[in-house]
C-alpha cells in the first residue's frame, strides 16, 4: 500500500507542478478559444491542462517501474507498455483538437485506433464473468469489439460530462478511489497477482485528478480539454479491461468455495451491460440521454448542446459549486454503493444504506434556494454568501451603495444567492434556443 501511494503522490505532485506553466503555455500558444453558446465560465480560459496530466501519468509509471514491489508488474506483464502507449496516441489527438478543434470522427477513429494499439499489445478483455453461469471465453474478435467498446464509451461519457469546473475530474477521482479500493482487495486479499496493473492505474489516475482539481475548481484557471478528459477516460477503461479480462474468477475459488461464487464476486463492479459502467454510471446516463435527445432532434450524436445533467442543475436554480457536489454525491453513492455489496452482498444494511442517502441525494436535488448559514461568531471567517445579510453590512461598512453592497455579497444583481450562476443572472426559466439545443 505504502508504493501505491507514493506512486499516488508523485503522481499527484507533478501534475499539480506542470499545470501552471501549461497554463502559461496554452495562452501563449493561442489554446483559448471563445466563449460558446453552451459553455458555463463567463471569460476565455485556456486549455491543454491534459499536458500536465500526461506527464503526471509518465511520472507514476516511472516511478513505480523503480519501486521494489511494483517492479514486478513491469516485469510480468505488458499492460503498463500498453496502457502509456494508447494514452499517448489519445493524448496526442486531444491536444491537437484542444488547438485546432479537428473533427468529431476523426476523433473518434482515433479513439478506436488507442484501443486497438492497447489490444495488440496485449491490454484486452479474454473472458467474462456472468453470473450463474462462469467465466465464459471470448474469441480473439469478440475479446478486440468488445474491449474497443469500452474505451470508446467510457472515454466519451467522460468527455461529455467535462461541462463544470472541477467536475469531471472529481467523479473520475472517485470512480478511481472505488475501483482502486476494489482491485486492491482482489490482489492484496486473494493473493491474486494479475490485479496489480488495475491497481496501478488507479493509484496513477487518482494522483492525475488529485493533481489538476486545485487549478480546475470554480473558478477555474485552466481547462483539461480534450487532451484530458479522453486521456482519464482511457485510463479509467484499461484498469477496468485489466481486471475484466485478465483476472481468472477461477483463481479465487480457493477462497470464496465455487466458480459461480468467484463471478458473483464480480458482478457488482462489472455488470450491467457485461461492461464495468456503474462505477462512472452517472456520465455514462449522461452519454446515453445526450446521443437519445440529439438523434431524436435530428442532429448529430456528436453535436454539443446545453441539455447535459449538470446544465440542468444549473437552470433549477444550483449555483455552479452545487451542482458539482451533487454530481459528486451520486457518483461516490453509486461507485461506492456496489464496492460495498461486492464486499457483502448479502447485507440488508447496504441497501437501506443506498436507498438513505438516495432519499438524501433527492432532497438535496429539490432544494437548490437553500443556502447553509454559518453560526454568527463564525461568520468573519466564511465567505460572505455564507453570512445573513445584516452581518455582511455590518462587517462591510463601506457597502453603502446597493451597487457596492451586492459587491460584496457576490451576488450582483441577483436576489438569493444560490440563484446565481457561472454565466452570471439568469431567471429560472431560461431561453435555451440561443443554446442550439432547438
Amino acid at each position: 500500500m505504502r508504493e501505491y501511494l507514493l506512486t499516488l503522490c508523485i503522481t499527484a505532485a507533478v501534475t499539480y507542478l506542470l499545470t501552471g506553466p501549461v497554463r502559461k503555455f496554452a495562452i501563449v500558444a493561442g489554446a483559448m478559444p471563445e466563449i460558446r453558446a453552451r459553455d458555463v465560465h463567463r471569460e476565455p480560459t485556456p486549455r491543454l491542462g491534459g499536458i500536465a496530466m500526461f506527464f503526471g501519468l509518465c511520472a507514476g509509471l516511472l516511478v513505480a517501474d523503480h519501486l521494489t514491489n511494483l517492479s514486478q508488474v513491469f516485469e510480468t506483464s505488458n499492460e503498463p507498455r500498453a496502457l502509456l502507449s494508447g494514452a499517448a496516441l489519445i493524448w496526442l489527438i486531444g491536444v491537437l483538437d484542444d488547438k485546432f478543434e479537428i473533427d468529431a470522427l476523426i476523433k473518434l477513429g482515433g479513439q478506436m485506433i488507442a484501443a486497438g494499439v492497447m489490444v495488440v499489445q496485449g491490454l484486452t478483455i479474454l473472458w467474462l464473468p456472468i453470473p450463474g453461469v462462469g467465466s465464459v471465453a471470448l474469441s480473439q474478435g469478440q475479446g478486440t469489439l468488445l474491449t474497443v467498446a469500452l474505451v470508446v464509451i467510457t472515454i466519451n461519457a467522460v468527455n461529455f460530462v467535462d461541462g463544470l469546473d472541477g467536475l469531471a475530474a472529481g467523479m473520475v477521482c472517485i470512480a478511481a478511489a472505488a475501483f482502486f479500493l476494489y482491485a486492491y482487495r482482489i490482489w492484496y486479499s486473494y493473493g491474486v497477482e494479475a490485479a496489480a496493473p488495475a491497481t496501478l492505474f488507479s493509484a496513477i489516475l487518482m494522483g492525475m485528478c488529485l493533481g489538476f482539481l486545485p487549478h480546475n475548481m470554480h473558478p477555474a484557471r485552466i481547462f483539461m480539454g480534450d487532451s484530458g478528459s479522453m486521456l482519464i477516460g482511457l485510463v479509467l477503461a484499461a484498469g477496468a479491461i485489466s481486471v475484466t479480462g485478465q483476472v481468472d474468477p477461477d483463481a479465487l475459488n480457493l477462497y470464496v468455495g465455487s466458480e459461480k461464487e468467484a463471478v458473483h464476486q464480480t458482478v457488482p463492479v462489472y455488470i450491467p451491460l457485461l461492461l464495468p459502467l456503474t462505477i462512472i454510471a452517472v456520465p455514462a446516463a449522461d452519454l446515453i440521454l445526450a446521443i437519445v435527445r440529439r438523434t431524436w432532434r435530428g442532429q448529430s450524436p456528436f453535436a454539443a448542446d446545453r441539455g447535459h445533467l449538470h446544465h440542468r442543475l444549473l437552470e433549477i436554480g444550483h449555483s455552479h459549486s452545487r451542482a458539482v457536489l451533487i454530481m459528486y454525491f451520486w457518483s461516490a453513492l453509486i461507485a461506492f454503493g456496489a464496492l460495498a455489496y461486492s464486499v457483502n452482498s448479502a447485507s440488508m444494511w447496504i441497501v437501506l444504506g443506498v436507498v438513505f442517502l438516495s432519499a438524501i441525494g433527492l432532497l438535496l436535488l429539490l432544494l437548490p434556494r437553500f443556502t447553509p448559514r454559518a453560526p454568527r461568531w463564525m461568520e468573519r471567517f466564511v465567505p460572505p454568501r455564507y453570512r445573513r445579510r445584516g452581518s455582511v453590512a455590518a462587517l462591510a461598512p463601506e457597502a453603502s451603495t446597493p451597487a457596492s453592497a451586492a459587491a460584496v455579497s457576490g451576488v450582483s444583481g441577483v436576489s438569493g444567492v444560490n440563484g446565481a450562476t457561472a454565466i452570471g443572472p439568469r431567471s429560472r426559466l431560461t431561453d435555451r434556443r440561443k443554446a442550439g439545443t432547438r
